[in-house]
C-alpha cells in the first residue's frame, strides 16, 4: 500500500508541475459513472478469461476442482494482492504520464508509447529477458492488452475503465484459476494432455492474441468518447 501512495504522490506532483492539474484529472469522478465503468470492465475481461480457461480445459481434456483449503479470507487476501498490483501498474502506465503525453503529443502516439512500455515492462515482471521467443510472445500479448487499456483511458478520460478491465482479467486468472504467483487458490487444474500442433496454436492465440483483440474491439465500438473536464488548481 505504501508503494501505491508513493506512486500517487509522484503522479500528483507531475500533474501539477507539468499541467497544473491534480490527481482528480485521472477521472475518478463522478463516482457513480466511474464505478459503472469499472464494474463493466471487470465483467468483460473476467468473462473473457473464463472462456479462455474453458477452451484450454477442453483442448487439454483437463478438469477444474474446487480447492478444499480455500476460504473467504484467502480469496479476499488474494483479491487485495491483485488490486494493489493492478492499481500500481495502472497509475504508472495509464495514469499521470499517459495523461501528460496525451496533452503534449496527442492520443495515438501516447497510446502506442504506453502499450510498448507495458509490453517491455513484462519482460522483467515475467522474468523472460534473454529468451527471445518468450520476449516476443509476452510483448505481443501484454502490449495488445496495454494498447486496449490505454485507449480506454484516452476515450473515457478516466483510469477507472482500464482499472476494471485489468483487474477483471488478473483476478479471474490469478485467483479463480490459480494461474498467478500466489499458487493454488479457488480452482485447481487436474489431469489433461500436452497440446501439439493446431491445438497448441489455438490455445496460445486465444489468451495471448484473441482476448486482447476482443477488448480492443469493445473499446473501439462500444466505449463512448468523452470530453475532458479540466480541474485546474486555484491559487487562494
Amino acid at each position: 500500500m505504501i508503494g501505491i501512495l508513493v506512486i500517487i504522490t509522484i503522479s500528483w506532483l507531475l500533474l501539477y508541475l507539468i499541467e497544473k492539474q491534480h490527481i482528480l484529472a485521472l477521472g475518478f469522478f463522478p463516482i457513480g459513472k466511474r464505478l459503472k465503468q469499472f464494474l463493466f470492465g471487470f465483467l468483460i475481461t473476467g468473462i473473457l478469461c473464463v472462456l479462455v480457461q474453458c477452451l484450454e480445459s477442453y483442448l487439454t481434456s483437463s478438469t477444474w476442482i474446487l480447492n478444499k483449503d480455500i476460504t473467504a479470507r484467502i480469496i479476499l487476501k488474494s483479491f487485495w494482492w491483485d488490486f494493489k498490483s493492478v492499481m500500481s501498474e495502472e497509475l504508472i502506465f495509464r495514469g499521470a504520464v499517459l495523461y501528460i503525453l496525451i496533452q503534449k503529443i496527442g492520443s495515438r502516439k501516447s497510446i502506442l508509447i504506453s502499450a510498448i512500455a507495458f509490453g517491455i515492462y513484462h519482460w522483467f515482471s515475467y522474468g523472460v529477458l534473454g529468451n527471445v521467443m518468450a520476449m516476443i510472445l509476452v510483448f505481443i500479448g501484454t502490449g495488445l492488452m496495454g494498447y486496449a487499456w490505454a485507449w480506454a483511458f484516452s476515450k473515457t478520460k478516466s483510469i477507472m475503465l482500464p482499472l476494471g478491465l485489468h483487474l477483471g482479467w488478473n483476478f479471474i486468472h490469478n485467483t479463480l484459476f490459480s494461474k498467478g504467483p500466489l499458487g493454488e487458490l479457488v480452482l485447481i487444474s487436474k489431469g489433461g494432455i500436452e497440446l501439439t500442433d493446431w491445438a497448441s496454436l489455438l490455445n496460445f492465440t486465444s489468451g495471448l492474441v484473441m482476448a486482447p483483440i476482443f477488448v480492443i474491439i469493445y473499446v473501439r465500438f462500444f466505449v463512448k468518447e468523452e470530453t475532458e473536464t479540466k480541474t485546474k488548481f486555484i491559487n487562494l
